[in-house]
């Protein structure tokens, strides 16, 4: 009986959990025989065939429309899911459990005491007004103690969720900080480093100094924003330019760089790091020659989003790639609640977009 009990209220139409069957049930194992007792009085326990009879009957239809109302509350949970919906969910709830206890209720004064001829047993059957008004309160109550306990355990299985996806994208970042961290202290870039800056010591001696203090200056950001959430544009682009200029030493004209972003938009925030890993990532993905540059543009939207795009001549060889820096952008976004950057790749142009957050919701 129990297994046949879960299997009917999942099935797809009604999907109620197995807690939430039970909550139901258990409420109306003692709504049912209350009401009777309090339409028929003491002949409702006095009288062993009047017991049996009405009690069977009641559960009968009782059942029949914890099914119904099952498939109404379905509906509506799937329609206002969301915690912020909540009001808007307990009103349209409680307004099916008693419409659905006030039919149930007219189903059992009529098809049952009615039809199986419970008053002709009886010596006396006179509802008074504070029999409708009893049934009534047990009515409302059982329709609130349901709503209540039915959106307890739903906001709680709700908190669960998003507790544990909250988890899960910490770990997701945890992650991807661990392969940004590898590429900050990326061998190959330092080895290419070092081989521009050898060269320049012999050849350009003043240039290499200028290529140490930029190189100084891009891994002290690397190092004081690791731990950070956000970081403000200016200090991005400070950082970038620094970074762009090894790029430039190595490249020559092989790689351009355009920023354009209004002194307005300078102070709003963004994940430490997002510019050097698309940058990065555009270097890595594309061919860099200096009769045909990869540019390289920064700016922001007209909404408030941060542009950041190149021109798409990727190289003939394929570069192994695990999206670890788009994933790292994404996941970071995700954990600060904001909407993950939205990836364009047409018309010959590869492009990134995401949000920038104001300093004053912060």
């Amino acid at each position: 009986m129990k297994t046949f009990i879960h299997r009917l209220f999942s099935l797809p139409f009604i999907q109620l959990s197995g807690a939430n069957v039970w909550m139901l049930l258990g409420i109306v194992s003692w709504t049912v025989p209350l009401g009777n007792f309090v339409w028929l009085g003491k002949p409702y326990v006095q009288n062993g065939k009047i017991f049996l009879v009405t009690t069977s009957a009641s559960y009968l239809i009782v059942f029949g429309g914890l099914l119904i109302q099952a498939v109404l509350i379905r509906r509506i949970i799937s329609r206002y899911p969301g915690i912020e919906q909540t009001p808007k969910r307990i009103a349209l709830e409680l307004g099916v459990f008693v419409l659905m206890n006030t039919v149930v209720t007219v189903l059992i004064f009529w098809g049952v005491y009615k039809q199986v001829g419970v008053y002709e047993r009886m010596a006396t059957f006179a509802p008074t007004f504070s029999t409708y008004v009893t049934i009534g309160c047990i009515s409302i109550t059982a329709s609130f103690l349901t709503v209540g306990l039915y959106e307890s355990y739903y906001t709680f299985q709700k908190w669960k969720e998003k507790t544990l996806m909250a988890e899960a994208y910490k770990r997701e970042a945890l992650v991807n900080q661990l392969e940004i961290l590898k590429n900050q202290v990326n061998p190959h870039f330092l080895f290419n480093s070092l081989n521009v800056l050898s060269m320049l010591i012999t050849e350009e001696p003043r240039q290499a100094e200028q290529f140490v203090e930029q190189l100084a200056r891009v891994y002290r950001y690397l190092l004081q924003t690791n731990d950070q959430d956000l970081a403000c544009l200016s200090q991005e682009l400070d950082f970038i330019e620094a970074y762009y200029h090894l790029l430039r030493t190595r490249y020559q004209q092989g790689v351009e760089l355009s920023i354009e972003v209004a002194a307005s938009y300078r102070e709003w925030l963004l994940p430490p790091l997002t510019l050097q890993l698309l940058v990065e990532n555009a270097v890595k993905h594309n061919r860099i020659q200096p009769h045909q540059p990869l540019r390289i543009t920064i700016g922001v939207t007209e909404e408030g989003w941060l542009r950041v795009g190149n021109n798409l001549q990727r190289k003939t060889t394929r570069v192994v790639s695990h999206q670890v820096g788009l994933a790292n952008i994404a996941s970071k976004y995700r954990l600060l609640a904001q909407p993950e950057p939205v990836i364009s790749d047409t018309d010959g142009h590869f492009v990134v977009t995401m949000p920038l957050l104001a300093p004053a919701l912060i």
